[in-house]
């Protein structure tokens, strides 16, 4: 399991849902399910959102259960 720290990240930089999907180019939809964890960033959106909020990919989402990796 995945979690992420995107709302978290979002709500203290003050960005709305909108802006963020506007910045990485997906839809509010995929921003919603981000950050209620019903949905996988792939690699590509993992590192778009990773630089938007200029942080690393370890940083920005946590890795559960790392023994079945």
């Amino acid at each position: 399991m995945v979690k992420n720290k995107i709302q978290e990240l979002r709500k203290a930089r003050k960005v709305t849902q909108q802006e963020l999907a506007d910045a990485l180019n997906v839809t509010r939809q995929t921003i919603i399910s981000l950050e209620n964890g019903r949905y996988n960033a792939s690699l590509t959106l993992a590192h778009k959102a990773a630089q938007f909020f200029s942080t690393t990919i370890e940083e920005l989402f946590i890795f559960e259960d790392e023994e079945n990796i």
